[in-house]
């Protein structure tokens, strides 16, 4: 079990958030909401994220957030309680939401693409469990708890003239998901950033956010901190509506490995005061990134 969570910590990634972090935030959750009486927030994003992750294999990721977020004047605090489920053979895990490569960057050959099994301890990874020598072990599909994570937003500065909104972030995720299924890594992680936001005109909106996470070693395995960074555009067709883009990268978590790089590209609608629906997709463009993920969701206001 120990030989099979070494080959599952060290595939990254996001999604910094659908997925918990992983992938950037919804901009119309960025931004302060309106003084209401509607305080609390439920909702939830399912997400389906494929990839070989740098690797020769294929890996599946069904992430289903809960979420409970407390508005306050000048923040909000959340907490997502995940339901996860990763068909994958040990090369591929889910760090706070996010898909990542979890097979040590020595153990992949020049290019990235294919496993050395010429290094024994390269091979006894993918032979933990039911593997075949020179193969890697069958894929199987586990599914269960994710990691919780609690996350909140202080907003230091309010948007004026050519001043942009700024808000400061924290997170921590709580080791809940299963190791031995491959589902986290049963490591306490914690991580801060910063978010910048500014409306232009009365279509356009930009944004751009950056942090940089702690990241708990599992047993037997030592991971890189990760520095993340998202910048993107938005623009409203109308006052309910709006489409964004971003591109974002988060630092490998295993030297050596290919940092996670991609777009994401998003609607956004409020349907009352009540209501909001978002959809998603992110393709990657590097090696450590999923290939694509597809999210959809809903969330209510009360």
């Amino acid at each position: 079990m120990r030989k099979r969570m070494v080959a599952v910590v060290t595939m990254l990634g996001i999604v910094g958030l659908w997925m918990g972090q992983l992938f950037a935030a919804d901009p119309i959750d960025k931004r302060p909401q309106p003084a209401s009486e509607r305080n609390w927030q439920i909702g939830m994003t399912p997400s389906y994220s494929s990839g070989n992750f740098g690797t020769n294999t294929t890996s599946e990721f069904v992430y289903v957030p809960f979420s409970v977020r407390r508005y306050f004047r000048d923040g909000d605090v959340s907490l997502v309680i995940p339901f996860v489920s990763v068909t994958s053979n040990g090369t591929a895990t889910l760090v706070g939401g996010q898909p990542i490569q979890t097979l040590p960057g020595r153990c992949l050959k020049k290019g990235g693409t294919e496993i050395d099994t010429d290094k024994p301890e390269c091979l006894a990874l993918l032979n933990a469990g039911q593997g075949v020598a020179g193969q890697a072990a069958q894929k199987v599909t586990n599914s269960g708890l994710g990691d919780i994570i609690l996350r909140g937003r202080y907003y230091l500065v309010e948007e004026r003239d050519y001043v942009p909104l700024i808000a400061i972030t924290g997170r921590l995720k709580i080791p809940t998901a299963s190791e031995g299924k491959g589902l986290g890594t049963g490591a306490l992680d914690h991580g801060y950033g910063i978010e910048m936001s500014k409306l232009i005109g009365e279509k356009w909106l930009a944004f751009l956010d950056g942090g940089y996470n702690f990241i708990g070693n599992p047993n037997g395995v030592e991971l890189q901190n990760q520095y993340w960074y998202d910048v993107g555009a938005g623009y409203y067709f109308t006052k309910n509506l709006l489409a964004s883009v971003y591109f974002e990268e988060y630092r490998a978590l295993v030297p050596g490995l290919v940092n996670i790089r991609d777009f994401f590209f998003a609607m956004n609608y409020k349907a009352s005061a009540a209501w909001r629906f978002n959809g998603g997709v992110a393709v990657g463009v590097s090696n450590g990134a999923p290939d694509y993920v597809v999210s959809i969701g809903t969330s209510y206001r009360f």
